[in-house]
C-alpha cells in the first residue's frame, strides 16, 4: 500500500525554509517553489503543500550550494 502524501500549512513552510510567506508566494508565482493543493472549493479556502515536495526543494538547494 502506498503513503498518502502528507500536506503541511504555509506556517509550517515558513519555519521549514525561514521564508516570509510573501517571499515563498512570490518564487511559487515564478515557478521556483512547489505549487500548493487547494483544500476546498471556495476561492479563498484552506490550500497546503505537499512536504515531501518542500523538502526535495530544500534538499536541492543544499546539494546546489557552494562548496
Amino acid at each position: 500500500m502506498s503513503q498518502t502524501p502528507r500536506l503541511i500549512s504555509m506556517k509550517v513552510v515558513q519555519q521549514l525554509t525561514s521564508y516570509s510567506r510573501t517571499h515563498i508566494s512570490r518564487l511559487e508565482a515564478v515557478g521556483k517553489f512547489p505549487k500548493r493543493v487547494r483544500l476546498s472549493r471556495h476561492p479563498r479556502g484552506r490550500m497546503g503543500y505537499v512536504e515531501a515536495e518542500v523538502h526535495d526543494w530544500i534538499d536541492k538547494r543544499i546539494r546546489e550550494r557552494p562548496e
